[in-house]
């Protein structure tokens, strides 16, 4: 089974560093085969066997806080999990048209339509949430970096832990699966 570990806080702010060539390493370290990495913020494709994405999750953190002594949140997704995240994308006008203000944030467990409801009513800007299953998918009109809609605002009005990737990031770990 081809699985996507998506690693939290990993080489962003100065924080968090790894290489993404010790990540690829460590990968078949611990037995994960033909692993390949995308850009440098954590995305890591590999075959996972028989494995559950909760039993990869848990090695990948306990391995990567042995080895680079640090303890980035990971979330996997098998191959079949990411493509129905990017089928059931809820902004198909703005995947198009602007991909890199479209964001998906994976979650560590799911979030409720009331968590959801929570989020959209803590936005104070013009971002859009719109939730799916273990994903929720944000639209920065204004780009993130221009949002005060933060990560930790998300992540306490969720309830869970999450990381975030562009719509870009998202359709080319796609393609690597």
């Amino acid at each position: 089974m081809l699985a996507v570990a998506f690693l939290r806080a990993v080489n962003v702010g100065g924080t968090g560093k790894i290489a993404m060539a010790e990540l690829k390493a460590l990968a078949e370290d611990i037995g994960l085969a033909d692993p390949k990495t995308l850009l440098q913020s954590g995305n890591l494709v590999f075959e996972a066997g028989g494995r559950s994405t909760a039993a990869l999750e848990k090695l990948l953190e306990r391995e990567i806080a042995k080895r680079f002594a640090i303890q980035p949140d990971v979330m996997v997704r098998t191959a079949q999990q990411l493509k129905a995240t990017r089928t059931r994308n809820p902004f198909p006008k703005e995947a198009k048209s602007d991909p890199a203000r479209l964001h998906v944030h994976f979650l560590k467990t799911p979030a409720g339509a009331a968590a959801i409801a929570s989020l959209n009513h803590a936005i104070k800007g013009r971002e859009i949430a719109k939730g799916v299953d273990s994903e929720v998918f944000i639209y920065f009109p204004d780009g993130a970096g221009n949002s005060k809609l933060t990560n930790a605002i998300i992540e306490r009005h969720l309830g869970a832990r999450s990381t975030a990737r562009n719509w870009n990031t998202v359709t080319k770990l796609v393609e690597m699966t």
